[in-house]
């Protein structure tokens, strides 16, 4: 069940990137080494979670794959 959301998530992205592109074609780096370095990520402070026992810090994350999907309730 967690891959079926993350597959969501990036066809959805990538439809949006391509729905805010007046070309069709979308072009995605063939490597990492071609994206530039944006330095660390900051930390997460948000207080409100779903889905997860505790609050998620960048700390424990460090050397796993993340997808971050953010959104509003307004």
């Amino acid at each position: 069940m967690k891959r079926s959301w993350l597959l969501g998530l990036i066809l959805g992205l990538t439809a949006c990137a391509s729905a805010a592109t007046e070309s069709k074609t979308v072009t995605i780096p063939t490597s990492a080494s071609s994206l530039p370095d944006l330095g660390p990520a900051p930390e997460l402070t948000n207080e409100t979670w779903l889905n997860v026992d505790a609050p998620l810090r960048i700390a424990d994350l460090r050397g796993k794959v993340v997808a971050i999907d953010m959104w509003t309730f307004g």
